[in-house]
C-alpha cells in the first residue's frame, strides 16, 4: 500500500504526493492555466466523473466491443488506444471517483490497471506519433489521483508537451512527476521551462512551489528536514 510508511522510500513518495496535491488544490492552482493549452491535464482530468446507470453501461459495452478489435487486429495501434480511452472513461464513471476529493477511489483504481495495461500495449507497437490527447488521459490515470506511477506519467506527460504549445502549466505537471519518480534532473529542467514560460509576476510564486516538490523529492524521509533555502 502506498500508506505504509514503514520503508523509508515510501515515506518519500508519500511526502511529495501530499506537497504535489496540496499545491494543485492550494495555490498551484493558477498555474495550470498559464501559456497556452492544458486539455486534458490535472484540471480537466476526469469529466466524466460521477455518471452511472445506462450510461455506465454503455461505457462497459464499448470496452467489450474494443476488447473484441484488439483480439481481431492485436498489432493495429488505434483498436489499443480506442480500448484504453474506453477503459479510462469506464473507471472514471459512478463510484470509482470521488468529485469531492478529485481522486479515484479503491475501486476506480482496480478499473485503472486494464488501463494501464491497454496503454502500454499500445506503446509497445511504437506508433509513430503517439495520440496526446489518450496521452493526456493516461497522466491522470498514472498519476498521483490514479495508480501513481510517476515514472510512466512522466512519459506520457512527455507525449503531450511534444504535441501542444509550450506553457508554464504543461511544465509544471511535468515537473511534479518527474521529482515524484526520483528523475531530479529532469524535475530541475522542467522546472526551469515552467517558470521561464510563465508571466514575470507570478514566476516567484512558482519557483517557491517547485521548490517544495525538489524539496520533497530529495529529503531522505518524511522526519528529515531539509535546510531552507537549498535546492
Amino acid at each position: 500500500m502506498l500508506f505504509d510508511l514503514r520503508a523509508r522510500g515510501r515515506r518519500r513518495t508519500v511526502k511529495i504526493v501530499y506537497v504535489f496535491l496540496a499545491l494543485l488544490m492550494g495555490g498551484g492552482l493558477i498555474f495550470f492555466g498559464i501559456g497556452g493549452a492544458t486539455s486534458g491535464g490535472l484540471l480537466d482530468a476526469f469529466k466524466g466523473g460521477g455518471g452511472g446507470g445506462s450510461g455506465t453501461d454503455v461505457l462497459q459495452k464499448t470496452v467489450v466491443r474494443m476488447e473484441r478489435q484488439v483480439r481481431l487486429r492485436p498489432r493495429d495501434p488505434a483498436a489499443w488506444a480506442a480500448l484504453a480511452r474506453a477503459q479510462y472513461q469506464v473507471a472514471g464513471v459512478g463510484d470509482n471517483y470521488d468529485t469531492t476529493t478529485g481522486t479515484y477511489t479503491a475501486k476506480g483504481k482496480q478499473a485503472l490497471i486494464p488501463v494501464e495495461r491497454s496503454w502500454e500495449r499500445y506503446l509497445a507497437l511504437n506508433p509513430p506519433k503517439p495520440n496526446a490527447d489518450l496521452a493526456s488521459l493516461m497522466v491522470q490515470a498514472l498519476g498521483p489521483q490514479g495508480l501513481n506511477h510517476a515514472d510512466k506519467a512522466v512519459a506520457a506527460q512527455e507525449i503531450v508537451i511534444a504535441a501542444r504549445p509550450a506553457s508554464a502549466g504543461l511544465y509544471l505537471q511535468l515537473a511534479a512527476f518527474a521529482y515524484q519518480a526520483g528523475q531530479i534532473r529532469k524535475g530541475d529542467l522542467s522546472s526551469q521551462k515552467a517558470v521561464e514560460l510563465a508571466p514575470k509576476d507570478q514566476r516567484t510564486a512558482l519557483r517557491d512551489q517547485l521548490k517544495q516538490l525538489r524539496q520533497a523529492a530529495v529529503t531522505p524521509s518524511a522526519q528529515t528536514q531539509t535546510t531552507p533555502g537549498t535546492g
